[in-house]
């Protein structure tokens, strides 16, 4: 009688605990928006730029350190992220210009891109049997949400206590902290043996001569600006745009007494929705289409988007957007990277899903950079949304000619 693979296996949990701690801390930078700028005199575009130059290094580091992990192993490019990250961190708290700032979100990024999505999930995809991938996949996709959940919130209490940046500080701590769980990081070099014959360099080659590979390519370009956006922005948005918080009321009776807070809790439901998002993606991506899932999943975001922004900006509007953009928030990471290695294979997943996810991070960077760059034209965000709204909808449609058969795709390139 045949076992069935375990599904957590150590590499799952440690890889969990992993995104989970960087993604809370990456989540966090949007509530330091306007302390940040208060305490300075900035304008709202400065620190977004650095939010924004952090996601573009993210996405400049991803590929590379999908090869690190390739090439000379996992652990260490996990730890060589760690260090960066947390390097970023402090000596951003000694920052007190904008450039200063700016550059050094370069190391954060670089240190997002060690311990973020692209090396995590391509060892637990290593790491996981042909019938659990999915859902593996899915599940180390929720656990970056679970840092989205209590990272804004932590951040905000935190804020109430001492400065920003002993916060910084803290945050750097926790990072290192991951070193500790690494002995656990071991995944088998999964290939077959096509993939074993073939070095990256041909495996590059043929991945960019075809069609599917630019698509996928150009369609998460539209997830990483909205992403970025709401993350580096939504909590100065709600604290600015949004209704009062009525005395009395559910909200106020839980403690969130100001936009502010709300702010916070927002991204926090966001992350919360997702963890149930990302799952059900993984579980439906083992039986149905990635693509078409993907395009629906685009298809929401933009109705949600436009429906959000052409609605009053209340308390409830606003949890209700969060709870709705939330369910498909990360739902795009399992789908998007399972297609990556259901037709290019594992051996080089790291390397591929990072080059793509570079599109994602420029999106990320256009999104937060035009957040900051037209508030401080016109005063809002409104031309920012409805951008969002039409690469939404290009993402949703450019999807649908994906060759999602392997050997269909080889022979086309």
């Amino acid at each position: 009688m045949q076992k069935t693979a375990p599904l957590f296996t150590p590499v799952l949990i440690v890889g969990c605990v992993i995104i989970l701690v960087s993604f809370a801390v990456r989540s966090a930078f949007g509530v330091f928006q306007i302390p940040i700028a208060e305490e300075f005199g900035w304008l709202r575009a400065e620190f977004s730029m650095a939010i924004a130059i952090q996601n573009l290094a993210w996405g400049i580091g991803q590929p590379f350190f999908g090869a690190i992990a390739e090439r000379i192993g996992d652990r260490k490019a996990i730890f060589l992220g760690a260090l960066l990250y947390a390097a970023g961190l402090i000596l951003s708290s000694f920052a007190v210009t904008p450039e200063a700032h700016q550059m050094l979100e370069i190391l954060v990024g670089f240190g997002i891109a060690g311990t973020g999505f692209g090396v995590i999930l391509a060892v637990v995809g290593r790491a996981s049997s042909d019938e659990n991938r999915s859902m593996s996949l899915a599940i180390a996709t929720a656990a970056g949400s679970g840092g989205q959940i209590f990272g804004p919130p932590l951040a905000e209490f935190m804020l109430t206590q001492m400065s920003w940046q002993a916060v910084f500080v803290i945050f750097a701590g926790l990072i290192l902290s991951l070193l500790l769980l690494l002995p656990m990081m071991r995944a088998p070099k999964l290939a077959s043996r096509s993939e074993l014959e073939q070095s990256m360099g041909e495996t590059l080659y043929r991945a960019f001569r075809d069609p599917s590979f630019t698509l996928i390519f150009l369609g998460f370009f539209s997830c990483g600006y909205q992403l970025g956006f709401i993350t580096a922005h939504f909590p100065a948005f709600v604290t600015e745009m949004c209704g009062p918080i009525a005395a009395g009321s559910l909200l106020h009776g839980l403690g969130i007494t100001t936009t502010s807070a709300l702010g916070a809790v927002a991204i926090s439901v966001i992350g919360l929705t997702n963890i149930g998002g990302a799952l059900l993606a993984g579980y439906l991506g083992k039986t149905y289409s990635k693509k078409y899932l993907l395009a629906s999943i685009y298809t929401g975001r933009t109705l949600v988007a436009a429906a959000f922004i052409l609605t009053p900006i209340t308390p409830a509007s606003v949890l209700l957007f969060s709870a709705a953009m939330g369910a498909l928030w990360l739902a795009t990471i399992p789908l998007t990277s399972g297609l990556i290695a259901h037709i290019y294979g594992l051996r080089y997943m790291g390397t591929l899903y990072g080059i793509v996810f570079f599109s994602h991070q420029l999106g990320s960077f256009m999104g937060v950079w035009l957040g900051g760059r037209m508030y401080d034209a016109f005063g809002d965000y409104t031309m920012v949304w409805w951008i969002g709204v039409g690469v939404g909808a290009f993402s949703a449609i450019v999807h649908l000619p994906v060759k999602e058969d392997r050997g269909e795709a080889m022979q086309t390139a």
